[in-house]
């Protein structure tokens, strides 16, 4: 939205933070104040002050020179991870599944044109596919953004060329997924009214398996693992009071 656009409401200067704290990723872990002003788009002045309020309440650090963000950044992620069964749901699944096939596994779901691991357990292996929760990346490049995106929540919003293929064989295989020479395979998770809600994906180094054998050797426990997570979700769904937007305390 251009900033013509903006409703009356809109504070310009809280979305200039929240750019600032975006500027910072795995490639740039730190950064001058003229790299977070470039990245962001502002004066070298405004970011200098927006840094420094970061600085003040404790979610950047500063070392005279280079920015960095510090762990109470996971304060702002923790909030909408705490709210949500289908994460914690989803977890011991994800380890049965790594457990079983030796390999990274994850669960994802849609924001914007992006996904976001919001469950995540790496595999205990040397060569293993790393995946992290919180990571983002565009929905288009990775199996999971492709079965979500086969699965609109709207029948008319869009979707991908290979949506109805994805839809009928009921996963996506897509190469250089994550990081170039990884291959993921995604299937996806529905709630009790049949909506698509999350990609659940395994992450292989292509070097160590084929296509082919992906499909052979992975393709079968990652269905079961998406199924047993369903049906914990329906569970959840049916309990008084619980949904997936609201964590359940026992």
């Amino acid at each position: 939205m251009s900033s013509d656009a903006r409703a009356p409401h809109f504070v310009r200067s809280f979305e200039r933070g929240l750019a600032v704290i975006r500027a910072f990723d795995a490639e740039h872990p730190a950064r001058t104040l003229s790299e977070v002003a470039r990245a962001c788009d502002l004066p070298r002045a405004a970011a200098r002050r927006l840094l420094l309020t970061l600085v003040d309440l404790g979610y950047v650090h500063s070392d005279g020179r280079r920015f960095r963000l510090t762990p109470r950044v996971l304060e702002l992620g923790y909030a909408y991870l705490s709210g949500l069964d289908l994460p914690r749901l989803a977890q011991p699944h994800l380890e049965q599944l790594t457990v079983l096939v030796g390999e990274s596994a994850s669960l994802c779901v849609l924001d914007a044109d992006a996904v976001v691991h919001v469950a995540a357990v790496p595999a205990r292996r040397v060569m293993a596919a790393t995946v992290a929760v919180g990571a983002r990346y565009p929905a288009h490049r990775t199996a999971a953004g492709a079965v979500l995106l086969a699965h609109p929540p709207e029948p008319c919003s869009p979707g991908l060329p290979e949506a109805e293929s994805i839809r009928r064989q009921g996963f996506a295989l897509l190469e250089d997924d994550l990081e170039v020479g990884v291959r993921t395979l995604a299937a996806p998770v529905r709630d009790q009214s049949g909506q698509v809600v999350a990609g659940v994906a395994l992450a292989v180094h292509s070097g160590r398996m084929s296509a082919a054998a992906v499909r052979r050797d992975l393709l079968s426990p990652l269905l079961v693992a998406a199924t047993r997570i369903e049906a914990d979700l329906r569970i959840t769904d049916r309990a008084p009071g619980a949904c997936l937007g609201t964590a359940t305390h026992r």
